[in-house]
């Protein structure tokens, strides 16, 4: 008995044993669903970030908006406005993807201004070159600043891709999967929740330690520097 707590070593490593394969099934959803959310993340806190650079208000003011909407309204209340109030008009969608597309939009706000300072960090002389060589607004954009400004960012890009990760169990509440509403189930079944949400942690803390050193490894091998124009 160690803390007032009865420790069984041979019957809880052989639930460790017995369990790892089912929570290894729901981390690979807790995986898809970090990933896909990221991803929708960065191609919406993109079109966020380029919305509000406009020089017209009209396009500019409606996306701050946006952006201060999504960042300053909680993660599940955006989580049960798409699983419970969009199916009254008509849009249904997997809880999954549901769960998904509530990390995208969330985070993409968060990115939205990630992009936001790597696209002022750019040098201004490069765009100056580029208007120089009469190159059109949008093909500087996408050729001279976002290949510098991205590369700039990847640092603070792998920290919310880190946050994003461990807010994936907030999907729990729609009936997703993952790993710690696995665990959760399989306490309830054993009434064993020590070893699950220990493994779940033990999960958790090696999938985040990864994709920390891997951003740290494209940091360092993304060049930063700028781009000479042809």
């Amino acid at each position: 008995m160690l803390f007032g707590i009865e420790w069984d070593a041979s019957s809880n490593w052989s639930l460790a044993v017995s369990i790892l394969p089912i929570l290894l099934r729901a981390m690979v959803v807790t995986l898809h669903a970090a990933v896909l959310g990221f991803a929708i993340a960065m191609v919406l806190g993109l079109a966020l970030a380029a919305l509000k650079a406009a020089p017209t208000r009209l396009v500019a003011w409606p996306a701050r908006f946006v952006a201060e909407f999504l960042r300053d309204t909680p993660l599940l209340v955006q989580l049960f406005f798409l699983y419970y109030v969009l199916p009254e008009f008509g849009i249904v969608l997997p809880a999954f993807m549901t769960g998904a597309v509530a990390l995208g939009l969330q985070y993409s706000a968060y990115l939205a201004e990630v992009y936001r300072a790597g696209i002022e960090a750019v040098p201004r002389g490069q765009i100056e070159a580029a208007r120089a060589l009469d190159l059109a607004p949008r093909r500087t954009f996408t050729h001279i600043v976002l290949p510098q400004a991205i590369p700039r960012v990847i640092p603070a890009m792998g920290n919310y891709l880190v946050s994003i990760t461990k807010d994936v169990p907030v999907l729990s509440v729609v009936t997703v999967l993952e790993m710690l509403n696995v665990a959760k189930i399989i306490g309830d079944r054993t009434f064993n929740y020590l070893v699950p949400l220990t493994m779940v942690g033990a999960l958790y803390l090696v999938m985040t330690l990864i994709a920390a050193r891997g951003v740290r490894w494209l940091d360092v091998k993304l060049p930063k520097t700028g781009i000479i124009l042809r």
